[in-house]
């Protein structure tokens, strides 16, 4: 069994970003908020991580953990938060800052150590926070330094265990030696192996599934993107013709896409049979524009058809879904109990509907791990480059009320889009792009004509997972080129514009 490091979360926007960096090391770790670490189990735990905070030590209740146990039985990394919370517990000094402290900073080695190996002097590191430590406890010792703060980073001295605390970032890109700490400390001073790998994720999988369905049948639901056939893959990998999928045109789907989904399936040996319900989900959705009352409208559609087509599989246990890593990060609240910021991760509630118990062999990957286990799994590149789409589809990319009409103009539109992303070759250097339909008209001139049409919004990111994300520098020149054709060939829109909002504080879609 691999071997596990936990990251305890107190809240930082950027705690992913920890776990995708020694993910990165081929190191497997798990992101926990950290008022849940007594119901942790401990077994095979390698080392623990406390994240970043926009919590202050200062504060009286202040978000905290036991200090005492954890630093006497694992070693531990602890950034920013992680740091002063540390010297703070131990009785060192932790005050306010004059000023915010944030952008880069030179790092200034002060104690040579082997969590500076290979790490020059000088190297560019990043600063976010409002706290400094300003003294620190007895039994740490400086390491390292910058020209504003004193006790950038320091370490626990005699001890069998390492353990390391930065006031800095390293998991963040603008921290230029963040990889390398990460190693240094998790492979060179942890001892821990590199033995997380696609590969490795792949047998482990197959073989757990066969031990949990062992001769029952699993029912899937199929998306045409890649988790869902990542999934399917791996299970059918395990257990063959009693996996049975389902592919459901719910009629929010791109422009062909029923078909040519259908289509890419037929060459991986899958059960899959196609439901075209799109008149059920359209007729269901009639007079809706709020934008999560469409988004429970349509899971409930989706459950009334699983449950309809289900009837013809009276033996099926199981339903497995593609969740990832991130739908079960963004649906957990740091201070509390879970919080739901998607109300359409997959099919929720179907399980219970059914009867059915839940497998989901994603669930601990982020998307690009995805990617890769199906790289291993010889999924069709077809599938496996093809952009994140949302469950809802087009859905909630029709803002406010959806007609056919309004599915029509955007299925044409996004399809020109799409289309000229490939056509120019940087479709595979975006994480992410649609067309999303805006509720407004404006006014404008076709030939020698007025027109009053409806505003069309291109939208395209670069992401690694999802969890944050940029807006993608489409040249001017593709713009308009992709803009003139949408405007000359699609009726009904009359006016292009572009995103260039970011995650945060934008969300990837616009409902």
């Amino acid at each position: 069994m691999h071997s596990r490091i936990i990251i305890l979360d107190f809240g930082s926007q950027v705690t992913q970003l920890i776990a995708r960096r020694i993910r990165e090391l081929n190191i497997y770790c798990e992101i926990h908020p950290f008022n849940r670490w007594h119901d942790l189990p401990k077994e095979n735990i390698a080392a623990i991580v406390l994240s970043g905070s926009p919590a202050s030590v200062r504060e009286i209740n202040h978000p905290t953990v036991d200090i005492d146990s954890i630093l006497d039985s694992y070693p531990v990394l602890g950034i920013c938060y992680g740091a002063q919370l540390v010297a703070h517990y131990y009785n060192g000094k932790v005050l306010a800052s004059g000023h915010r402290e944030y952008g880069h900073a030179e790092l200034q080695i002060v104690k040579n150590d082997p969590f500076w190996d290979n790490i020059q002097p000088g190297s560019q590191i990043w600063m976010s926070h409002s706290d400094s430590i300003v003294e620190l406890p007895s039994d740490f010792e400086l390491i390292a330094s910058t020209s504003s703060i004193i006790n950038a980073a320091y370490k626990k001295v005699n001890s069998v265990l390492p353990s390391y605390f930065v006031q800095f970032h390293p998991e963040v890109v603008h921290s230029e030696c963040g990889k390398q700490i990460f190693e240094n400390f998790f492979v060179r001073l942890c001892g821990i192996s590199q033995d997380w790998t696609a590969g490795s994720y792949v047998e482990e999988t197959i073989l757990k599934i066969k031990e949990m369905v062992q001769q029952d049948e699993v029912l899937l639901g199929l998306s045409g993107g890649v988790d869902s056939s990542v999934a399917a893959l791996l299970i059918h990998k395990a257990i063959g013709s009693k996996l049975h999928c389902f592919f459901i045109d719910n009629g929010l789907l791109r422009k062909d896409e029923f078909s040519s989904v259908l289509d890419n399936y037929k060459g991986l040996g899958l059960q899959v049979h196609g439901i075209n319900a799109s008149e059920y989900f359209l007729n269901s959705l009639i007079g809706i524009s709020d934008p999560e009352q469409k988004r429970k409208t349509i899971g409930k559609c989706f459950i009334d058809i699983f449950e309809k087509e289900a009837k013809a599989y009276p033996t099926i246990k199981w339903l497995a879904q593609g969740t990832i890593y991130p739908d079960v990060i963004e649906s957990a609240s740091v201070y509390g109990p879970a919080s739901v910021i998607k109300s359409h991760h997959n099919v929720g509630g179907l399980p219970e509907k059914l009867n059915l118990k839940l497998i989901e062999p994603l669930r601990s990957l982020f998307k690009d791990e995805v990617r890769r286990v199906g790289l291993e799994l010889n999924l069709t590149s077809t599938i496996l480059n093809r952009h994140p789409f949302p469950g809802p589809g087009l859905g909630i990319r029709i803002l406010g009320e959806i007609t056919k009409e309004k599915i029509s103009i955007l299925q044409e539109a996004d399809s020109i889009y799409i289309r000229h992303l490939h056509l120019s070759g940087i479709y595979q250097k975006i994480w992410q792009a649609g067309a999303i339909l805006l509720p407004i008209k404006s006014v404008g001139v076709m030939g020698d004509e007025r027109t009053y049409e409806y505003v069309l919004a291109l939208r395209a990111v670069e992401s690694l997972d999802g969890m944050t994300a940029q807006w993608s520098k489409i040249s001017h020149e593709l713009l308009a080129n992709i803009s003139n054709e949408i405007i000359n060939k699609v009726k009904g829109i009359n006016r292009v514009v572009y995103d260039i909002s970011s995650k945060p504080p934008a969300t990837i879609e616009w409902e």
